[in-house]
């Protein structure tokens, strides 16, 4: 069997999930404490790559004995979150663990994944949102709000998503589907939520970056579609910055 993890990590003290050489990361410290809890080294393949300041509340992962695709132990399953956790710092935690399958693959198994993309619109610093939500001081009002929904419902549907992409060589199909996308506020929160069946690089933060602009006035809904139709990326909005990223939800059959 493998053992699929559901963590929920704050970004902003690593360089992203993926081990890298050059910075720590959310993985490194899973296979630290994974490696304390069996008493082996483990193999940790997990849903997705989030980039260097980006958050997750339901972020999963499988666990097996490195090099054997499978994971024998006499740890009780409902006792893994919390043997992980004892070593795990306080910024990233095992929510939940359970048993699949050995063809179980943590990220091509999955069928959907949803994020939020969180915007502090008060007119001064929240320090208790530093590093954890983009702070836009200029209020957006009803009438913006609603138009940044409608945008938002352009990205809805079967598209080449090339406008709404950073560069990155290892993708090769532009074309995802996505499910649902809304905006909505609750006081001096914006939500972004989105949900397809893969993404991009960076895919939600220039979505999110898109919708600024139109909460702006400086771009129409009309505009997106047709940004989209015209894989135009210069002409979409900026990258928006990692912090207000969430992986939310991550759907398996």
């Amino acid at each position: 069997m493998k053992i699929l993890l559901k963590i929920a990590y704050l970004g902003t003290a690593y360089c992203g999930y993926q081990v890298q050489p050059n910075g720590i990361t959310v993985q490194e410290k899973l296979n630290q404490a994974a490696k304390a809890v069996f008493s082996f080294d483990c193999d940790i393949v997990g849903c997705s790559r989030t980039d260097s300041g980006v958050h997750a509340r339901g972020f999963c992962a499988t666990v097996t004995k490195k090099g054997t695709g499978t994971l024998e132990t006499t740890v009780p399953l409902d006792r893994i979150p919390r043997a992980m956790n004892i070593h795990l710092p306080s910024d990233i935690a095992v929510l939940e663990a359970r048993a699949v399958s050995d063809d179980f693959h943590a990220r091509y198994s999955v069928i959907s994944k949803e994020y939020e993309y969180l915007i502090y619109n008060g007119a001064e610093r929240d320090p208790f949102l530093e590093g954890r939500a983009y702070h836009i001081p200029k209020r957006f009002d009803d009438a913006a709000i609603a138009t940044m929904n409608a945008a938002a419902a352009q990205f809805v549907g079967k598209h080449d998503f090339t406008a709404l992409r950073d560069g990155d060589p290892d993708e090769k199909d532009p074309v995802r589907h996505v499910f649902e996308a809304s905006v909505k506020r609750e006081g001096n929160l914006i939500s972004f939520r989105v949900r397809a069946d893969g993404f991009l690089y960076h895919m939600v933060r220039v979505m999110a970056g898109t919708l600024i602009e139109v909460g702006r006035g400086r771009l129409l809904p009309s505009d997106v579609a047709a940004f989209l139709k015209e894989k135009n990326r210069k002409a979409c909005g900026a990258t928006a910055p990692a912090c207000g990223l969430y992986l939310d939800r991550v759907f398996y059959e």
